[in-house]
C-alpha cells in the first residue's frame, strides 16, 4: 500500500493542501473545526510528516546534540530524558554524546564533531575554558548548561549561589554551626562548584559563623566514592561536623555511607543536604534532603533557546535578523526536605 501523501489528507478532509500544511505547522489562523478535521484525516490515513525533507528545505538536519560528561551520573541521565522529550515536541532528534569531561571531546562537540549533520549543541562542559568559547565563528549554535565559563555565551541553569545559600541557611536554622562543604572549592571561577561554595560561605557570614578553610572537602570527581572518601578522611582526621552541604546528591549518598560506617547518626548527629534531587536520594536510608532543580524546565528552556539560535543561523540571505545578545537564563529550584535533615516522618 502506498504511503499516504499530503494531497491524500487534503482530499479526505475536503480542504486544500495548503490548509493541511498550515495545520501540520501549527499555524494559528486555522479554525479549531478545520484543525480537528485535518487531524482526524491524518490519523485515519496514517500520514506521517516527512521531517527530513522539511528540515533540509530549511537548510537544517533536524538533529541537535546533547553533550554531557558522564551518562551514568543520574542527574545527566535524568536531564537527557527531559531534553529528548522537549526536542520531540519541536520535531527535533537528539544525538547524545558522552564527553568524559575530556577537553578534546568537548572541543570536538563545540565544533559540531567536524560535520554539518548537527544543527546545534546543548553542552554541559567540565574541561573547557572561557578562551575555548570566545571564538566560535563557523561553529554550530551552542547553549551551555551548568558551568558558566564565558559570560558572552548562551547559558541555562538554576541560580546555584542562591540555592546553596538557602540550603546552608536551612542547616543553620536547625541549629547546626559546624557545616562542611563536600566538594567545595575556594578558587575563583564561574563554575557550578564555585558558585555553590560562594553561596555556602555567604550564608555562614550572614549568621556570623567564621569560615574555616578546612571545612571545604575537595573531591576528585562528583561520584559516591569521592563523597565517601572525603567525609571518611575528615572524620578520621578529627573533624566533628554537625552538618554537611554536599554539592551534588552523589557526594551526599557517599557521605551517608561514610557517616554510617563511623557510627554517626543522620540527622541526629549530622544533617545532610545534597543537590540535584536524583531518584536514588528518595530511596536512601535516610532519604536525602536536596536542592531540586526543575530539570524539565532546564531542558525545555535550553531546547527552545537553541532552536531560536538555529533559526537565526539558517535564516535565508536578506531575511531580517533579530539576533539577540547571548542570554543567561535562570530556571527555578526548590529545597526538598527529607529525613537526612528533618528526621523520619517529617518530610
Amino acid at each position: 500500500m502506498a504511503r499516504p501523501r499530503i494531497k491524500d489528507v487534503a482530499r479526505h478532509a475536503g480542504v486544500s493542501e495548503k490548509t493541511v500544511s498550515n495545520v501540520i505547522n501549527d499555524y494559528a489562523h486555522v479554525s479549531d473545526r478545520t484543525r480537528q478535521v485535518v487531524r482526524e484525516a491524518i490519523e485515519h490515513l496514517g500520514y506521517r510528516v516527512n521531517l527530513a525533507g522539511r528540515h533540509l528545505r530549511r537548510g537544517r538536519t533536524g538533529i541537535i546534540a546533547l553533550v554531557v560528561p558522564e551518562l551514568d551520573i543520574p542527574y545527566f541521565a535524568e536531564l537527557a530524558r527531559h531534553v529528548v522529550r522537549a526536542a520531540e515536541e519541536r520535531s527535533l532528534t537528539v544525538l547524545i554524546h558522552q564527553s568524559g569531561a575530556d577537553r578534546a571531546h568537548e572541543l570536538a562537540a563545540l565544533a559540531g564533531f567536524g560535520s554539518t549533520f548537527v544543527d546545534g549543541i546543548i553542552l554541559s562542559p567540565l574541561a573547557l575554558t572561557a578562551d575555548d568559547l570566545r571564538d566560535r565563528a563557523g561553529f554550530p549554535p551552542t547553549v551551555l548548561l551548568g558551568e558558566l565559563l564565558e559570560e558572552g555565551a548562551d547559558h541555562v541553569a538554576i541560580d546555584n549561589e542562591r540555592a546553596a545559600r538557602e540550603a546552608t541557611r536551612h542547616l543553620i536554622g536547625l541549629g547546626r554551626r559546624t557545616i562542611l562543604a563536600v566538594g567545595g572549592r575556594d578558587d575563583a571561577g564561574l563554575g557550578t562548584a564555585q558558585a555553590r561554595t560562594r553561596g555556602y560561605r555567604a550564608a555562614l557570614a550572614e549568621a556570623g559563623i567564621a569560615h574555616d578553610p578546612a571545612a571545604l572537602l575537595p573531591v576528585g570527581s562528583f561520584r559516591m566514592p569521592d563523597g565517601a572518601r572525603a567525609v571518611a578522611r575528615a572524620l578520621s582526621g578529627g573533624a566533628r561536623p554537625d552538618a554537611l552541604l554536599c554539592l551534588n546528591d552523589q557526594l551526599a549518598l557517599g557521605a551517608l555511607r561514610a557517616l554510617h560506617e563511623h557510627g554517626v547518626r543522620v540527622p541526629e548527629d549530622v544533617a545532610v543536604i545534597g543537590f540535584d534531587d536524583v531518584e536514588g536520594g528518595r530511596f536512601s536510608v535516610p532519604t536525602l534532603t536536596t536542592v531540586a532543580p526543575d530539570k524539565a524546565a532546564v531542558a525545555r528552556v535550553a531546547v527552545q533557546l537553541l532552536q531560536h539560535r538555529i533559526e537565526e543561523a539558517t535564516a535565508p540571505d536578506g531575511a531580517e535578523s533579530e539576533a539577540q545578545a547571548p542570554q543567561d537564563l535562570v530556571v527555578d529550584h526548590r529545597l526538598v526536605l527529607r529525613e537526612s535533615t528533618e528526621g523520619p516522618g517529617r518530610h
